[in-house]
């Protein structure tokens, strides 16, 4: 997911906080990262361009300029390419269609995605043993 050490740490303090399965909750959290949303969505062709776009403020959610990658997205929330920077190269040479996630919703016509729901773990498509990280990090 492209995090440092001590974002990774945090957030699973997060989880683990949570009523849950500790190794799940972590992986939606993750999963709800603005930068990952963007990418998932298609906008960016990996993590790290994502990161930037959103670093760059070329993204908005819920009409509200956000320069935050590590962004927490709620159910419902709605992201957005700025007026300004839908004319980006990079924007306009990505094709969302490639990428449908159930969790994710986007709309072409208006460059406009939902973030409809936290993912199950079977919908997530990253090959992560997620109960070796709760092992690491719980000690």
């Amino acid at each position: 997911y492209g995090l440092l050490e001590r974002q990774f740490a945090k957030t699973y303090e997060v989880a683990a906080k949570r009523q849950g399965v500790t190794g799940e909750i972590l992986l939606q959290l993750l999963e709800a990262r603005l930068d990952n949303t963007v990418y998932r969505m298609g906008l960016a062709p990996t993590r790290r361009a994502a990161r930037q776009l959103v670093n760059h403020k070329h993204v908005e959610v819920n009409g509200t300029i956000s320069g935050t990658p590590s962004h927490s997205l709620r159910p419902g929330d709605v992201i957005t390419i700025r007026d300004k920077s839908k004319d980006m190269v990079i924007l306009r040479d990505v094709n969302p269609d490639t990428r449908k996630y159930p969790w994710l919703e986007w709309n072409p016509e208006h460059q406009k995605g939902v973030f409809l729901q936290y993912p199950e773990r079977q919908q997530i498509p990253e090959n992560i043993k997620e109960q070796l990280i709760v092992e690491l990090y719980s000690k």
